[in-house]
């Protein structure tokens, strides 16, 4: 069989067992060895690795947020996005009585090319492969997502040409399983603020959000 070699290029990924990839581009109609059960397994990879991502990528988001944005990306619509930005209908096999490359099946080939890669690979492998499938997607949401408070404060610092903001913990209190940590966040300007949480992350959080309400008086 040939090698799609372009596809592969777009997917990141050169398969060691090629006959996989010819499968999970194989509908239905077109015969018995076709995707369905490689549709299948592809779903709960790319569910997986959609909620990896977007896990690492997003630290500061609630878990009710994840979810939907998680629902966004794996939606049939979503999914056909990428399928065309993959150019998937020029390497797909479909039955002459079909009524042609849809939406549907076009969402249904992305996940059995996962599927595919998963068996080829592991999940490492279909992992980076989504990623990099799913970039426009994931760089559109970035594009719309709300700034923490210590990106806004060193936004704001740069625009007024001041140093950076600098964080220092200045205490720590509590067993080590409930510790609690206080932070300062001193800024060019002569100014200092301070926050606490659970963890020094969330704690410069809190000094960044004291310092940007004092700015804005």
């Amino acid at each position: 069989m040939s090698r799609p070699a372009a596809l592969e290029k777009r997917l990141g990924h050169r398969f060691a067992a090629l006959e996989l990839l010819q499968q999970a581009l194989t509908h239905r109609s077109y015969g018995p060895e076709n995707n369905e059960r490689l549709e299948f397994l592809g779903d709960g990879v790319l569910g997986c690795a959609v909620a990896d991502e977007l896990y690492a990528r997003f630290p500061q988001l609630p878990e009710g947020k994840l979810t939907q944005l998680r629902a966004s990306l794996v939606r049939k619509e979503a999914l056909a996005e990428v399928g065309e930005q993959l150019g998937l209908a020029e390497f797909l096999h479909i039955g002459r009585l079909n009524a042609g490359t849809t939406a549907s099946i076009l969402a249904d080939t992305v996940e059995a090319v996962f599927g595919a890669i998963f068996l080829d690979s592991g999940y490492v492998a279909a992992r980076m492969s989504v990623v990099k499938a799913f970039e426009p997607l994931l760089a559109r949401l970035d594009a719309h997502m709300p700034k923490d408070a210590k990106t806004r404060l060193q936004e704001i610092m740069h625009a007024r040409k001041q140093p950076l903001p600098e964080y220092r913990v200045v205490g720590e209190y509590g067993q080590a399983h409930a510790r609690t940590f206080e932070v300062e966040c001193a800024v060019g300007l002569g100014f200092s603020t301070k926050g606490s949480g659970t963890s020094r992350q969330r704690a410069e959080q809190q000094a960044a959000r004291a310092m940007l309400e004092r700015l804005s008086k």
